[in-house]
């Protein structure tokens, strides 16, 4: 679904990106991460067509993005760290926006933003200003939008950033049934509980280029000799000696208090 070669992106002499190559599945939750400034985003802005590559290619369910954009835009629903919403519209009129955008007559968006806005608990909000949405509405509603016109590839930038409990289950719900039903999803979060509980492959960025990639348990036999977590495999990675005892100490109070 995804292919990636040689991807470069540069802001003058700083080099963001440094030729990454890589090959999403269809049909699989794909986890991208790494440590802040690592290139997540900016390679994820490139995936879903917002920024043009210094050099290389992305290839959408076969479509090159610098060639047919509009054609491989219509294939992703994209789920940005910070998005932005149109709080004074009522929930059904932001939905009917976004649903424009993508050339979708009046009776689909109404029908597929009725049953999305139901499923994620919005049902009877959809006449409200987005601006008395809390936060986790927000974000259930920003997920609605970016489903409206069915895409095969979902990006996602941080998803569970504020969501409660209940919210954050539903969403990692949401993700396995595409992918289940033969979509894909590439998800970038710095919560890798999250990852190693939903992902199929990960791949870990450092410094503008992919420094592991593979299966949760092909990086543990790797990394750490089958006997951690995607949390070690991280650290051992990308964490200094400071993060790890960090990390250690936290560990030893939570045994502590157990």
């Amino acid at each position: 679904m995804i292919r990636i070669q040689g991807l470069r992106k540069s802001y003058g002499r700083f080099e963001a990106v440094r030729g990454i190559d890589l090959h999403v599945k269809e049909g699989e939750v794909f986890g991208f991460l790494g440590p802040n400034g690592a290139g997540k985003t900016t390679t994820i802005k490139m995936v879903a067509g917002l920024l043009k590559p210094t050099a290389g290619s992305v290839r959408i369910g076969g479509i090159d993005t610098a060639t047919d954009p509009v054609g491989a835009k219509r294939m992703i629903g994209y789920i940005p760290d910070r998005p932005y919403l149109y709080e004074r519209l009522t929930g059904n009129e932001f939905l009917s926006f976004v649903g424009g955008v993508f050339g979708m007559d009046d009776d689909a968006v109404a029908s597929r933003g009725e049953e999305l806005l139901a499923f994620f608990g919005l049902g009877n909000f959809g006449d409200e200003l987005v601006e008395g949405y809390s936060h986790g509405m927000k974000q259930r509603l920003t997920l609605s939008a970016a489903m409206l016109h069915r895409p095969r590839l979902l990006v996602v930038d941080e998803p569970m950033v504020g969501l409660d409990p209940a919210g954050a289950k539903l969403i990692k719900r949401v993700f396995r049934e595409m992918a289940e039903n033969g979509n894909t999803v590439f998800l970038s979060t710095h919560t890798l509980e999250v990852a190693e509980a939903i992902c199929d492959r990960v791949a870990i960025i450092n410094e503008g280029q992919i420094a592991t990639q593979g299966t949760v348990k092909e990086l543990k036999d790797l990394h750490t000799a089958g006997g951690g977590n995607l949390e070690d495999v991280f650290l051992e990675l990308i964490g200094s000696p400071d993060d790890r005892d960090v990390i250690q100490v936290l560990r030893e109070d939570r045994h502590a208090q157990s």
